[in-house]
């Protein structure tokens, strides 16, 4: 039987049939059209890809958290006594 190795490892990992596999894409690509509807954005940087936005409060509305070094995540709080 001729055949192929699928590498793709961690969205289909628990596939059991193409059909299983082909609706965890469309699962995916769902999510990605409304992330991108909502401001969302694929940043290359190297070999890495990052999705960013450029409003903090959305992105964690969504539930993600932040990889931001914690020197960059820090939110100045004012001087309450001045």
């Amino acid at each position: 039987m001729t055949y192929f190795t699928w590498r793709e490892s961690g969205l289909t990992t628990d596939c059991a049939s193409l059909e299983a596999m082909a609706a965890r894409f469309e699962e995916a690509a769902s999510l990605m059209r409304r992330m991108s509807e909502e401001g969302f954005h694929l940043e290359r940087n190297g070999k890495q890809q990052r999705i960013t936005h450029p409003n903090p409060s959305v992105f964690e509305a969504w539930g993600f958290v932040s990889e931001e070094s914690p020197v960059r995540q820090l939110t100045l709080i004012p001087d309450l006594d001045t």
